[in-house]
């Protein structure tokens, strides 16, 4: 996948997208029945993927963004360059608050963050337009 800032085509995020409704088939939402998948991609061209893990004490759901994330975290990767979030929902669905503090660790201000649905719909912001004055490790030096 070929990334650069003008990536507002969703065939651009085709790959992208792909992997993220794969993983959205995987999570477990039996509460909610609110399925999300999340694929990011680093500066190696590895491909991370993660899906919503819902609990009966609904606090400690966990959600597709932050489980790849950690997923790739353990696997040494921490430069994520772009990623995607995918729902069956007909509206758009950004990455929720906790979500978007944990993207603005990993990613930098001016990276890709995208979501796209079933409908083949698909919105693009930058790490910072999700979390204007993001707290980063930037501000802790």
């Amino acid at each position: 996948m070929k990334l650069n800032k003008n990536m507002t085509n969703l065939n651009d995020w085709l790959p992208l997208i792909t992997q993220a409704k794969k993983a959205a088939s995987n999570a477990y939402a039996p509460y909610s029945n609110f399925h999300v998948g999340a694929a990011a991609i680093d500066s190696d061209n590895n491909t991370y993927t993660g899906c919503n893990v819902e609990n009966a004490s609904y606090g400690l759901t966990v959600c597709a963004e932050r489980n790849f994330i950690s997923f790739a975290v353990n696997q040494k990767s921490t430069n994520l360059k772009a990623l995607l979030v995918y729902t069956q929902q007909e509206k758009l669905t950004p990455p929720c608050g906790a979500c978007r503090q944990v993207i603005a660790e990993f990613l930098s201000q001016d990276a890709l963050v995208a979501s796209a649905n079933h409908l083949d719909h698909l919105k693009v912001w930058t790490v910072a337009e999700l979390l204007p004055d993001a707290f980063t490790p930037q501000l802790l030096t």
